[in-house]
């Protein structure tokens, strides 16, 4: 739940700057000449103190420039209202990850964000998880078989969840830039001739292996 809620936080919150943005295309030249050079967070917090001067302009300001500046002041007010909501579910997330599977964290490359996208995958989906392969189909990083006349290959699979999938694929990618290990297995099998999209996927197996016996250490051995 605490993930569906940052989800939400963080598509309202992009469509709340895609609406202040927009705002400031069709707003007044001067004023769009103030705000110019501006990063985002410069953006926010001076769009957001419009409110304060905005009552002591003289009474011949224009009626529309007022309009405008109250409206980028309530769209940048809640565009910090979902970054400060978006923070404390991350915050959250973290500390359940800390509190249920700290083990994960332990491993090279995966951060809160992928730790909780991979609980979730396992925890709702207990009815299909016979082993570490059935995760890894769930997951959509099992090898699928092909065939071209003679020549026998294997290559990604396009199916199951794509956010478990993409969370492996960004734990392969901090690998593959900070982990020895990973970097050497992937020289070795370039020189072997492979494709960098083919240790990729190789790589993304092993990682939904690993996660799978961390978050399930006995699954492989269930009693009798």
């Amino acid at each position: 739940m605490v993930e569906l809620a940052k989800g939400l936080a963080v598509k309202a919150r992009t469509q709340a700057i895609n609406q202040l943005k927009a705002v400031l295309v069709t707003a007044d030249p001067v004023l769009r000449e103030e705000l110019a050079g501006l990063n985002n967070s410069e953006l926010f917090r001076t769009c957001a103190r419009f409110a304060d001067d905005s009552q002591d302009e003289e009474d011949g300001a224009e009626a529309v420039l007022r309009a405008t500046r109250m409206t980028l002041c309530l769209l940048a007010c809640r565009i910090g209202q979902l970054t400060e909501q978006i923070q404390d579910l991350e915050g959250r997330s973290a500390r359940l990850v800390e509190r249920h599977a700290p083990q994960l964290l332990t491993v090279v490359g995966i951060g809160p964000r992928t730790a909780v996208t991979l609980l979730i995958t396992m925890g709702d989906n207990p009815e299909r998880l016979g082993g570490e392969a059935s995760f890894a189909a769930l997951c959509g990083v099992s090898p699928v078989e092909r065939s071209s006349g003679s020549r026998q290959y294997r290559r990604l699979n396009r199916g199951g969840d794509r956010q478990a999938n993409a969370a492996l694929h960004r734990i392969v990618q901090t690998r593959l830039r900070f982990d020895p290990r990973t970097r050497e297995y992937f020289e070795r099998r370039i020189a072997e001739g492979k494709t960098r999209r083919e240790i990729v996927r190789c790589l993304k197996r092993y990682v939904a292996r690993e996660a799978f016996h961390l978050i399930r250490p006995t699954s492989s051995h269930p009693s009798s």
